[in-house]
């Protein structure tokens, strides 16, 4: 009786590793996730999760080479590296979208809805120890008309209700939102407007951003103001303006919900 022998072929070593990669990747970004959130967000601090980024870069390239090298020779490993190549784009999409939005979006970092007239923040002591004695810098008029240009929708809420009434919806929409509210000041006094001012934590890197809404009093009504401004970085990506849109649907919800 004869024995035959079966030779498989070796497994790509490009492929092993892409995927060994891929996965140190995964561990690494979040642990760095992990240790931004719990530290004080800084600019800093984002320096492990853009080094995990290069590891996941790596790890796609290698997976790229990995099939060529399968294609090539007939080494096994396909199943490796295309969970190599799979893990990196799922990991990559974020900062795809991060990087699309810096190419389609102007340079801001604080949208308004009064663009002529924005809300200042408050310098009082409690405002100043939240923010950590950082004020908000005035914007130049012309990057308020390019803000403009770019978020159209973010303009005033008027509302056909007085003032006071216009104030609670305000401050109910911030609450909503999730916001912390440091202070607010009904409307009335020497310029009859009131104001709110809170912080608004982003969702996974817990970026603290900083909001005044001013709600003055009309003829007909009353309008409201808001004012969304980041801490870290020159470019927002459209968190601002995406913020005062949830709060502008919110005020519509509950002045609906009346």
């Amino acid at each position: 009786m004869h024995r035959r022998l079966v030779f498989e072929e070796p497994v790509s070593r490009a492929a092993l590793w892409s995927r060994r990669l891929a996965w140190f990747s995964l561990a690494v970004l979040v642990v760095a996730l992990v240790a931004f959130r719990l530290g004080e967000p800084s600019q800093q601090g984002l320096a492990p999760i853009i080094g995990a980024y290069g590891f996941i870069v790596l790890a796609l390239l290698l997976s790229v080479a990995a099939f060529m090298r399968i294609w090539q020779s007939g080494h096994r490993g396909v199943g490796m590296a295309a969970q190599a190549f799979l893990l990196s784009l799922v990991l990559l999409a974020p900062a795809a979208y991060a990087v699309f939005k810096l190419a389609t979006l102007p340079l801001l970092n604080d949208v308004s809805t009064d663009i002529d007239d924005p809300p200042a923040f408050s310098r009082s002591r409690v405002a100043l120890d939240a923010r950590r004695g950082r004020v908000p810098p005035d914007v130049p008029a012309e990057r308020r008309r390019i803000q403009r240009q770019a978020y159209p929708k973010a303009v005033p809420i008027v509302l056909e209700l007085p003032a006071e009434i216009a104030f609670d919806i305000a401050r109910k929409a911030a609450v909503n939102q999730g916001w912390q509210v440091l202070e607010s000041a009904r409307p009335g006094g020497r310029t009859g407007a009131g104001r709110i001012e809170a912080i608004a934590r982003t969702r996974i890197l817990r970026f603290s951003d900083d909001i005044t809404i001013r709600v003055r009093p009309r003829a007909d009504g009353s309008r409201i103001d808001i004012r969304s401004a980041s801490r870290l970085g020159s470019h927002d990506f459209g968190a601002n303006a995406a913020r005062i849109a949830a709060f502008t649907e919110e005020v519509e919800l509950l002045v609906e919900a009346r």
